[in-house]
């Protein structure tokens, strides 16, 4: 039922060298005290399950997890492809931008299934939050596959803030499962690895400044593909409220150009 017309193109090198040191030192650094926390977890699912309006859940089973929330939500008509929504520290699968987003993507064609990821204690900080990237991996590889068994031949990521490390980290493993295109939003650091697919690296005007900072960083050395692209979002802050149409806009624009073949 999800039917598109095209097919997927294989990975090449990872930087598995890159990333795998980098995957260990994030295991080394884990405490107890940073375990996913998913009694939290069940609590967002009860706040947001009631609340969904446009879209169904579904559950993804990981090695750590065996009923990770999502929210599928599909077009109207056929498919353009499917697009997995992976959201920042300690929130849900509908919360704010991302919610918008994966609305709004179906509303121009394409599947999306965002995907409840790793959260800790409320006062937990971005490095805690580091103990989490394995887990993380895995719930992404999960929503790949799901969207594949489906029957869609195209699928891409679409991360916000640190969601975005989270893709990265999994992106740079040799065991990465392929996908056809990437739009971090907001995203901390440079890339682990440099990317296969085509990549719109999204920022606001108003970001924060670290993210500002780590753009200028990533810009000179962007992925390679006539497609690819760094995008600043004018007149908005890291979590583009006002701007979720223009935003939505440009990821629908650049996933069309991508899955058509025109990279």
């Amino acid at each position: 039922m999800f039917a598109d017309p095209t097919g997927p193109q294989p990975r090449r090198g990872l930087g598995a060298h890159v990333a795998l040191p980098l995957v260990l030192a994030f295991v080394a650094c884990a405490h107890q005290d940073f375990a996913t926390d998913y009694a939290r977890e069940e609590r967002w699912a009860q706040e947001v399950l009631p609340a969904i309006v446009v879209g169904d859940p579904v559950y993804l089973s990981t090695p750590k997890r065996p009923k990770v929330l999502s929210i599928l939500a599909e077009p109207s008509g056929t498919a353009k492809g499917g697009v997995v929504i992976v959201h920042g520290l300690g929130v849900h699968p509908d919360w704010g931008v991302n919610g918008g987003v994966r609305t709004r993507l179906a509303e121009t064609g394409f599947v999306t299934l965002s995907v409840q990821m790793p959260v800790l204690a409320a006062d937990a900080t971005r490095d805690d939050y580091r103990a989490t990237l394995p887990e993380a991996s895995d719930r992404i590889a999960a929503a790949i596959r799901y969207l594949r068994e489906q029957g869609l031949r195209k699928v891409a990521i679409v991360s916000h803030s640190y969601g975005s490390t989270m893709v990265n980290v999994y992106l740079a493993r040799p065991d990465a499962l392929p996908i056809d295109a990437w739009v971090p939003i907001g995203m901390f650091g440079t890339f682990d690895a440099t990317p296969n697919e085509p990549v719109l690296d999204i920022v606001a005007e108003h970001d924060a400044r670290e993210v500002l900072a780590d753009a200028k960083r990533r810009a000179r050395e962007p992925p390679q593909g006539g497609c690819s692209r760094q995008l600043t979002v004018a007149g908005t802050d890291h979590y583009f409220d006002n701007r979720l149409p223009q935003l939505t806009g440009a990821i629908a624009a650049f996933l069309d150009r991508v899955f058509s073949g025109g990279c």
